[in-house]
C-alpha cells in the first residue's frame, strides 16, 4: 500500500487537486468529498497506465506539514 499526498487548492469556481509525486495526475470538483472521489479515481487511472507504459511506480516522498501563524 502506498500513501501520496495530495495538494488540494480552491480556485475562483472550483477546487482542485494535484499528487506532488505523480506529475500530471490533476483533477478538479466542487467539494472536497468530490475532489477527494475524483483524486482517488485519477490516481488509480494514472498508476495503472504507467504500469501498461512499463514505467516504475514512484514511491512516495512528498511530506505534508501546517504551519500555524496568529495574522494581526
Amino acid at each position: 500500500m502506498k500513501k501520496y499526498a495530495v495538494v488540494i487548492e480552491r480556485g475562483p469556481n472550483n477546487l482542485s487537486a494535484w499528487v506532488p509525486d505523480l506529475p500530471g495526475c490533476v483533477t478538479t470538483g466542487r467539494t472536497i468529498e468530490e475532489i477527494e472521489q475524483n483524486i482517488r479515481e485519477a490516481v488509480e487511472l494514472h498508476l495503472e497506465g504507467m504500469m501498461e507504459d512499463g514505467e516504475p511506480i514512484p514511491e512516495p516522498s512528498t511530506c505534508v506539514s501546517y504551519v500555524e501563524l496568529q495574522v494581526a
